[in-house]
């Protein structure tokens, strides 16, 4: 299915490795020029080989950690004329109120909740200026279905969330589209290197870590392609009336008691 992409141009941040790289592979096969944003110079010039060989387009590479606002804000008036942002840098660790130090704490949200944030107030308002363009923040299931172990992620989830909604209300005003994705359990290479470490010490073997998510609707994980699919079709104008909506990829987790 042609989406209707070829000749745009997109950054995604987090765009070197699992999520993020996908999406930019998917969306450079419908033709878009892409700009990828993440700390590891290395891993990005990976991440643009591997695109540029199987598609032509234009790949420019930034790395820069963007939970320091002042990079954020660089790299959003590098790319305030694309037509799609995708927010996808940041994980926020596991732990509970008392477990995650103020450090931690606030390090994480300076990439996941404030990096989003920082590109989206330069990048916005250039696009509603134009009347044309789409922003995807891909953000997790923690912030629709908070628990305590994970506290500082289900509040910085729910933030982004909010500034989806919030947002996309009043962006079709201005021909833009707001949106976001809430993935559940996905098996990217972080995870599955969490995973193979849980087996090996709860079944003495990495190789048998699938046995430890059996338990996960259809009993699996997600594959980043049934996540990032989503990503590229809501980029779209096959997707052109949604907007302030965040959509959850989880199996329907989120609701099982």
């Amino acid at each position: 299915m042609d989406l209707g992409l070829k000749g745009r141009t997109a950054l995604v941040t987090g765009g070197s490795r699992g999520l993020g790289y996908s999406t930019a592979h998917l969306l450079a096969a419908e033709g878009c020029h892409l700009h990828l944003a993440s700390r590891s110079a290395k891993d990005l010039d990976t991440a643009r080989r591997k695109i540029t060989d199987a598609h032509e387009v234009n790949v420019t590479c930034h790395a820069m950690d963007l939970g320091a606002s002042d990079n954020a804000r660089k790299l959003a008036r590098a790319c305030s004329d694309v037509d799609i942002l995708v927010n996808n840098a940041g994980a926020i660790p596991h732990g509970t109120v008392a477990a995650v130090d103020e450090k931690s704490w606030r390090d994480a949200w300076d990439l996941k909740v404030f990096g989003f944030i920082n590109l989206i107030r330069e990048i916005y308002p250039a696009m509603c200026e134009r009347r044309r363009g789409v922003i995807v923040n891909v953000i997790g299931t923690a912030g629709e279905r908070p628990t305590a172990n994970y506290i500082a992620g289900s509040m910085g989830n729910a933030s982004l969330i909010a500034l989806t909604r919030a947002l996309g209300a009043e962006s079709g005003d201005y021909d833009v589209r707001v949106v976001g994705v809430n993935p559940g359990a996905t098996e990217t290479d972080r995870q599955v290197v969490r995973w193979r470490t849980r087996a090996e010490k709860e079944l003495g073997n990495a190789e048998r870590w699938r046995e430890l998510t059996k338990g996960f609707p259809f009993g699996r994980l997600a594959t980043v392609d049934e996540v990032t699919h989503m990503i590229v079709f809501l980029c779209s104008d096959l997707s052109s009336y949604t907007t302030g909506t965040v959509v959850t990829i989880d199996g329907g987790a989120s609701w099982r008691k």
